[in-house]
């Protein structure tokens, strides 16, 4: 994505503070549940790298080249000789059907043009008994709560092309895959969701 390359630079630095006191002990949360042979969808800059469990392999996926540039720089300082990066899109995974025991991201599916499209990519790679883990954001069930939500869209969408009232944990459930655990991290806006093929 044409935004992300531009930004790729600046990104980690502008998301340093929320990323260090808030996003960094959710990530380690995500990562109790990722084993086996794995595919990160929206690797980006690598934030996540620091927090994969010893021994995992698999590939890292992102659509902006200047990104993987950045991932590639931390994977190599990290010694994550087992992950492969490789510039895909989200809407086209090109492995074939059930191939990961673990298909994960962190706050992508707000971005991708269409994420119920991605979400069956997901669904489609994943194997049989894998599962799908999800660090994401979204549109609250209170009202009260989507005010800011409502007010930083024009925004976030104009130069990230985030939308922050994405309704991804319906959108995972339209694309197929069955939810098994949701848990709240911050009132019900971010939200760690647990599902399976």
């Amino acid at each position: 994505m044409a935004k992300y390359d531009k930004i790729a630079k600046f990104y980690d630095k502008a998301e340093g503070f929320i990323e260090k006191r808030v996003f960094s002990k959710y990530r380690k949360k995500l990562f109790e549940y990722v084993n086996g042979f794995v595919l990160e969808v929206g690797v980006g800059t690598g934030k996540n790298f620091p927090y994969y469990p010893e021994g995992v392999r698999g590939f890292a996926i992102d659509v902006s080249k200047n990104m993987l540039k950045i991932a590639e720089k931390r994977k190599k300082e990290l010694n994550l000789e087992n992950i492969e990066l490789l510039e895909m899109d989200a809407m086209d995974i090109k492995f074939e059907n059930d191939t990961f025991d673990t298909v994960f991201s962190t706050f992508v599916f707000c971005t991708v043009p269409d994420p119920i499209k991605a979400l069956k990519e997901v669904k489609r790679v994943l194997k049989r008994n894998g599962t799908a883990v999800f660090l994401e954001h979204m549109k609250s069930k209170n009202i009260l709560y989507n005010i800011p939500l409502y007010l930083m869209q024009p925004m976030t969408k104009l130069f990230l092309g985030t939308s922050m009232i994405r309704e991804t944990e319906d959108n995972i459930r339209r694309a197929g895959l069955n939810i098994i655990e949701v848990q709240y991290l911050f009132k019900d806006i971010v939200r760690l969701i647990i599902a399976k093929k």
